[in-house]
């Protein structure tokens, strides 16, 4: 029997991006970081809820949760699942970004952020689907400006972690959308080849918020990914 499934959320989000792997899968989420101001902090909230031993999936900034997590207590982890994320330094121009959204934010209001941020985030077909975007939107107003701060904070001082990529030694696995312009498939592809026997999926017609806006493929790939054994 394979360990409790936890998944991680990403920047602004929570358990309601994961709503379609609840009902498939017997698992446990974390419901956001609210105002958590490192990566670090993230992780040891991710081991003082979850169990001894775990089966990780972290989407986007919760993939970096889930490496700080590796880094910590690699013991608990039996399986890692890497989506929709990165392992890179902060580059150039991307705090003037952040700082921006986050100035917008306190000029015209969360909605305003919202608004501008999450689109680019979803693949165009997507888009247009009023369900999906009225949910995600809903989700990430809801989070709060302070939520929004603390974390971009977070990321904006978070660990190097290219490093640990080679001592991940349980079934990984590493997932992005083919329409992901923010965490794109190249970059899933350097991060798959730096950890030992990984499985990657870059999966059609999807974007950044890969959980919600193709459910049903990512549930396939988590499916295969839990049946692959487990480091004893």
């Amino acid at each position: 029997m394979s360990a409790p499934l936890m998944l991680i959320p990403g920047l602004i989000c929570d358990a309601r991006t994961f709503e379609a792997q609840a009902t498939h899968f017997e698992c446990l989420m974390i419901d956001g970081f609210d105002a958590a101001t490192s990566l670090e902090e993230m992780a040891r909230r991710v081991l003082q809820t979850g169990p001894q031993r775990m089966s990780i999936l972290g989407h986007s900034m919760g993939g970096r949760v889930a490496l700080e997590v590796w880094r910590m207590a690699p013991e608990r982890v039996e399986r890692l699942a890497l989506v929709s994320t990165g392992v890179h330094q902060v580059r150039p121009g991307e705090a003037d970004k952040r700082f921006a959204l986050r100035d917008l934010g306190r000029t015209d209001g969360m909605e305003a952020l919202v608004d501008q941020w999450l689109p680019p985030m979803i693949a165009p077909a997507g888009r247009t689907d009023p369900a999906l975007m009225s949910r995600l939107r809903r989700m990430c107003v809801e989070a709060g400006l302070d939520t929004f701060e603390a974390q971009i904070i977070a990321l904006l001082a978070r660990p190097e972690v290219k490093s640990l990529l080679p001592s991940i030694d349980c079934p990984a696995l590493v997932v992005t959308g083919a329409e992901d312009t923010w965490a794109p498939p190249e970059q899933h592809r350097a991060i798959a080849a730096a950890i030992p026997g990984s499985v990657l999926q870059i999966i059609d017609h999807a974007g950044h918020m890969l959980p919600a806006e193709a459910p049903h493929f990512i549930n396939e790939a988590i499916t295969a990914w839990l049946e692959r054994p487990a480091r004893s």
